[in-house]
């Protein structure tokens, strides 16, 4: 808005100084005179017209800009629900493992618990059991699973989605792979 109304100003300055220069050619001002008001007429007139295609330059980038963030909107949305349909599918898997290691439901729960990074102490308090039943339930899912604790069950689940030949060599960074 701001530069609108300096834009407004220049025009207004370089008619008004345009029509001064008019009547000082009829009136046989000294041409010195005449130069610098046609002088201001032409740095009024210079400055506006860039003043206007700046603001015409701007309104198309901000036009762009919205037009680039509704679509990334779409695109999130997109990729939200394509996400929210794979966590639906995983979960099946996973409900499939537990499954065929013949896991209790009571087990289950506790296992999906354990994958979601809960501690013993936090899945006790969601399934308000005490801490050692959450802890020997997972003992027995361990043993269900044939893996040595939370980190290997954890790992389990996510090395199908690792690539071949993608795993870190020893001595190398996470940023390598």
């Amino acid at each position: 808005m701001r530069d609108k109304l300096i834009a407004i100003t220049l025009l207004i300055i370089m008619v008004l100084n345009f029509f001064d220069v008019l009547v000082d050619i009829n009136l046989g001002v000294p041409l010195w005179h005449i130069l610098s008001e046609a002088l201001i007429v032409a740095i009024s007139a210079t400055g506006a017209i860039f003043l206007i295609k700046d603001i015409r330059a701007r309104t198309a980038n901000i036009t762009s800009l919205k037009h680039q963030l509704t679509n990334s909107k779409n695109e999130i949305k997109n990729i939200s629900q394509a996400m929210k349909e794979a966590r639906h599918q995983y979960s099946g898997v996973i409900q499939t493992q537990f499954s065929q290691w013949t896991l209790t439901r009571s087990e289950q729960e506790v296992a999906m618990l354990l994958l979601k990074g809960l501690s013993f102490k936090e899945i006790s308090a969601v399934r308000n059991t005490k801490e050692k039943t959450v802890r020997q339930q997972a003992s027995d899912i361990y043993s269900k699973a044939d893996v040595e604790g939370r980190h290997e069950f954890a790992a389990w689940f996510l090395e199908d989605f690792m690539q071949q030949g993608h795993y870190p060599q020893a001595g190398s960074s996470l940023n390598e792979l």
